[in-house]
């Protein structure tokens, strides 16, 4: 991250604008970048790339390293003559403010498999050399969703048991078995990253830096699982023995069991930390900085038994420690956000504060009528990041008008100067960009001074309204950008 102030925008790939139920990688993401620009911003901040799991979450996916099919830009398929304008126009939507993952599941691998089709022959060349590059995790990623299939998308742990412990005579028979489905979705892999590293590329020549997002847990029937069991803390059938969550606070009297499966720190340790050397180094080639979710886990983690349907009865166990943040720290191109969010008691706070990595400040929790906050502007130390929100937070007009108490409501106005007439939105944004933090960072939401019902996620709940909000294309015009470069000028934040 940069040591000069800058700023920038939080916006998913998957909330930008265009007509195929799903912001993807094409056109919009370009125009995108152009806004960012247009608006003097210096970063692009989105969540994490890999494919959505239960809830159609991106922090529960059945890979750390996969890209998700679903942003693929269909347009550049049809370009290439892998797919055909009546074939595109038969999956356009009217419905455009909502990720419509019901539309997607029906008809994206229909479409898909089409393009594969067309392109297996012309593709089989690059397709070899991208699975000698990507060896470490693209065949068992490839396979294991051959086998899901196969298995009518029955959960890991109820395959048969030869396929799920990996012996060698059922690993055989259905790499032979599965080598054309597996084959299909390595190309799907293959487009990604291409298509990817197009729309990076675009950005950082337009002066604009990607920040992109490491969920630090995987999906208890994700591909990891299944391939390296070790790494992680499992029963014999490979379901988690006990599971991620956070524990009771004053937002949740249960806490938050997430059901993720937890690493076995020790063997990790005992391998050099190799799986996130290895993850570290393709975060680098993918994002310019990345926000670590849950970095308060690298010091101490809530451990859930796994038969438990709540965090109540959790308990702390050690994290790997400084030894894996200067692991992450070292890798080359590779520069680190923390989230550091949550009730931390002071050791965690010292463990974050050693670690040297900017937190994070969040000004929707900073307005306490009664009491001094560290997340208040004039708080925030240079070595963090503020943000108006987060992907996890109400919006800042949502927490104005409908979650902050009376009191709370008034110290934001008369601390921000809010005023009607200029956009509560607007006035968050000039607080944080007005904080002494070097990077300032707002939700495309709050820039434009939305309420509830453009949430991103509200954790602990499950439904259409999460992980699916997307903007339309009008919002992106060059009032927007204008009165945005405008406040970043004022704060002299990169322009």
């Amino acid at each position: 991250m940069t040591d000069r102030r800058a700023s920038g925008i939080l916006l998913p790939v998957f909330s930008l604008p265009g007509p195929y139920g799903t912001g993807t990688l094409g056109r919009e993401a370009l125009r995108f970048i152009d806004f960012l620009s247009q608006a003097g911003q210096s970063y692009w901040q989105i969540l994490p790339l890999v494919p959505p799991g239960d809830g159609d979450s991106p922090y529960m996916s059945s890979s750390s390293f996969a890209g998700n099919p679903l942003l693929l830009d269909l347009e550049e398929l049809a370009e290439e003559g892998l797919l055909t304008q009546a074939e595109l126009d038969s999956i356009r939507t009217s419905d455009q403010d909502r990720v419509d993952y019901a539309l997607l599941a029906k008809t994206r691998p229909a479409l898909l498999r089409k393009a594969w089709e067309r392109g297996r022959e012309h593709y089989a060349a690059p397709l070899l050399d991208f699975l000698d590059q990507e060896a470490y995790w693209l065949p068992d990623y490839t396979l294991f969703l051959a086998l899901r299939a196969h298995f009518g998308g029955l959960p890991l742990a109820q395959w048969p048991a030869a396929v799920r412990s990996r012996e060698p005579a059922a690993m055989a028979k259905y790499s032979r078995l599965l080598a054309g489905e597996s084959a299909y979705y390595a190309f799907l892999q293959l487009l990604f990253f291409r298509q990817w590293a197009r729309v990076k590329d675009y950005a950082n020549r337009k002066g604009i830096s990607v920040i992109g997002d490491l969920p630090i847990y995987v999906s208890p029937d994700s591909a990891e699982v299944w391939s390296q069991p070790w790494l992680f803390q499992l029963n014999p059938d490979l379901t988690p023995s006990v599971v991620a969550g956070v524990p009771p606070d004053a937002f949740s009297s249960t806490g938050q069991h997430w059901g993720n499966p937890l690493y076995a720190w020790e063997r990790h340790k005992a391998n050099g930390y190799a799986w996130w050397r290895r993850r570290g180094a393709h975060m680098a080639r993918l994002y310019d900085v990345v926000r670590i979710d849950h970095f308060r886990a690298f010091h101490t983690y809530w451990s859930i038994p796994g038969g438990e349907t709540t965090a109540v009865n959790g308990h702390w166990e050690p994290g790997p420690g400084m030894e894996l943040v200067e692991i992450l720290r070292n890798v080359p191109g590779l520069s680190l956000i923390a989230e550091d969010l949550g009730d931390l008691d002071q050791d965690a706070q010292d463990f974050i504060a050693r670690s040297g990595l900017p937190g994070m400040k969040v000004l929707a929790y900073a307005f306490d009528p009664w009491g001094e906050s560290a997340y208040l502007p004039h708080n925030c130390p240079p070595n963090s990041v503020c943000y108006t929100g987060t992907h996890d937070t109400p919006t800042f007009v949502q927490w104005l008008f409908g979650e902050a108490s009376e009191a709370g409501r008034d110290y934001a106005i008369d601390y921000l100067r809010l005023r009607a007439e200029e956009g509560f939105g607007w006035g968050a944004v000039r607080g944080a960009w007005g904080s002494p933090s070097r990077l300032a960072v707002a939700p495309m939401q709050d820039l434009l001074g939305l309420g509830a019902d453009s949430r991103m996620n509200a954790p602990g709940t499950s439904g259409p309204q999460n992980w699916s909000w997307r903007v339309r294309a009008a919002a992106l015009n060059g009032d927007v950008a204008g009165q945005l470069r405008h406040i970043t000028h004022i704060y002299r934040r990169g322009v």
